[in-house]
């Protein structure tokens, strides 16, 4: 049988050809070869962790806040280059999402602990 860490190795080639992979990278590199969009977005990202932070540290975050967000990522989203690499992030990630559910469901992580 293989080694572990040959099966993850396999795993990390696969997803690495997958096309939610390729085509994320593919969208990635046309929004940061743009100093613009590239801003915009790494701007937005702070924003989302900024407010995730509060969240996870059991501050109160203001529905004013939540909106600001929502508002900034519908005008992000009239740009079709950010548009497409929004989605493409989104596709892979929930290709790694359904990855670690996969994982974590055949080893019964959640009632091992």
């Amino acid at each position: 049988m293989n080694n572990v860490y040959d099966l993850a190795h396999q795993l990390a080639r696969a997803i690495k050809n997958s096309e939610e992979y390729k085509n994320y990278i593919e969208k990635k590199n046309l929004v940061y070869s743009d100093e613009k969009n590239k801003q915009m977005v790494e701007d937005f990202r702070e924003k989302v962790f900024n407010i995730q932070l509060q969240q996870m540290t059991g501050k109160e975050v203001s529905q004013e806040e939540v909106d600001k967000i929502k508002k900034l990522e519908d005008i992000l989203r009239l740009n079709p280059t950010i548009n497409d690499f929004l989605a493409a992030e989104f596709r892979y990630s929930r290709l790694i999402e359904d990855i670690s559910r996969i994982i974590g469901e055949a080893i019964d992580i959640d009632n091992k602990i």
